[in-house]
C-alpha cells in the first residue's frame, strides 16, 4: 500500500526564546495535527527551516515526531543537504529513527543537468529500502524534474512511490499521469493549487497552512476528493488568501505568524530569517485576522 496520500503537513520547526528547538511543543503540535485527521507528518522541509538545523538537531526532530505520531500515520522527513554524502547519511539516520518514508530533494545551492541531479536523488533513494517521495520544486531549488525524467526514475526504483509536485504548473500532474498512470502517487505541494490539483488527479497534499488551520485543511481536501464542489467553493474562497501566504519568499515567517495568531504556535524563526515587521507585518495580519474573524464552522 502506498503510504503517501491525504493531508501530510509540512510542519514548521518550533524554537524557544533561546533559539533551541522546542521539542515539547513540537510533540504537542504533531498530536494536534494527527487528531485533526492528517495522515502523517513531513518534518525537515523548506517550511521547517531545515537548512538552519544541525545534523544532530535534525535527528532529534525526527525522533520527537516519530514518537508523537506513533502508529497513527507516516513520518516522512525532507532529505536535503549540500552534498550527496550528507543527504545519504541523513536518509540512513531517518531510517534508524523509525521514519516511515523519505521526501527526497535535490541538493541545496548546486543545480545542474539531469545526469548530476539524477545521480544525487538516485543515491538517496537507494540508500534505504524506505518508500520515497521525490520533491520537485524548480521555483525554490532551480532543479526541474520533468515528466520523462520522473518516468525514468520510477522505472528504476521500486521504492520511489510518490512525487510532491510544486512546479505550480497544473499541467505537470496530467503529464506525469499520461506517462506512468498511477505508478506514483502525486501530491500537491503548493497550497493555493490544492483543489485544482485534486481535480487533475492528485491524491495527497503536502500542506503548509495546515499548521495553523488543520481542521479546515483536512475538510477542504476531503470535500475536493469527494467531488462536493458546492461545499468546496465557499471554503476554498475563504481559505485562499491564507493559502497564498505559502507561495512567497517569506512563507516561513508568514505561516509561523499565522500559527501564533491562531493559537497554534510561535512566530519565532531562526536567523537569517527575522520575524515580520512594519508594513509587511501589518498587511499579513490584516489577512490573517480577517480570516479568523470570518472562520467558517465545519459542517459534517
Amino acid at each position: 500500500m502506498n503510504p503517501f496520500s491525504g493531508v501530510l503537513p509540512a510542519i514548521t520547526t518550533p524554537f524557544d526564546a533561546s533559539g533551541a528547538v522546542d521539542h515539547a511543543f513540537l510533540a504537542q503540535h504533531v498530536r494536534q495535527l494527527m487528531e485533526a485527521g492528517c495522515k502523517g507528518i513531513v518534518p525537515l522541509g523548506s517550511l521547517g527551516e531545515t537548512a538552519t538545523l544541525t545534523f544532530d538537531e535534525k535527528c532529534a526532530v525526527m525522533k520527537t515526531v516519530v514518537g508523537a505520531v506513533g502508529s497513527r500515520g507516516v513520518v516522512t522527513p525532507g532529505i536535503a543537504a549540500l552534498s550527496t554524502a550528507q543527504a545519504v547519511e541523513l536518509a540512513q539516520a531517518a531510517a534508524d529513527a523509525g521514519c516511515h518514508g523519505l521526501m527526497v530533494l535535490p541538493p541545496y545551492v548546486y543545480s545542474t543537468d539531469w545526469r548530476e541531479m539524477k545521480a544525487h536523488v538516485a543515491a538517496v533513494i537507494g540508500a534505504t529500502p524506505l518508500p520515497c517521495m521525490l520533491y520537485n520544486n524548480p521555483i525554490a531549488y532551480k532543479t526541474d524534474f520533468l515528466p520523462p525524467q520522473v518516468q525514468e526514475l520510477a522505472g528504476e526504483f521500486a521504492n520511489l512511490v510518490a512525487i510532491k509536485e510544486s512546479s505550480a504548473d497544473i499541467r505537470r500532474i496530467t503529464a506525469i499521469r499520461a506517462l506512468i498512470g498511477d505508478r506514483l502517487n502525486i501530491l500537491v505541494g503548493v497550497d493555493d493549487l490544492i483543489v485544482e490539483g485534486i481535480a487533475a488527479g492528485a491524491v495527497g497534499w503536502v500542506a503548509g497552512l495546515v499548521a495553523a488551520f488543520p481542521q479546515e485543511s483536512v475538510r477542504l481536501f476531503d470535500l475536493a476528493r469527494a467531488g462536493r464542489h458546492a461545499d468546496v467553493e465557499p471554503l476554498y474562497h475563504w481559505f485562499l488568501p491564507l493559502l497564498r501566504l505559502d507561495v512567497v519568499p517569506k512563507f516561513v515567517q508568514l505561516i509561523k505568524l499565522t500559527q501564533a495568531r491562531a493559537g497554534m504556535g510561535s512566530e519565532q524563526v531562526r536567523a537569517p530569517r527575522l520575524v515580520l515587521s512594519g508594513t509587511e507585518r501589518e498587511e499579513a495580519l490584516a489577512i490573517i485576522d480577517h480570516a479568523l474573524a470570518t472562520r467558517p464552522k465545519m459542517k459534517p
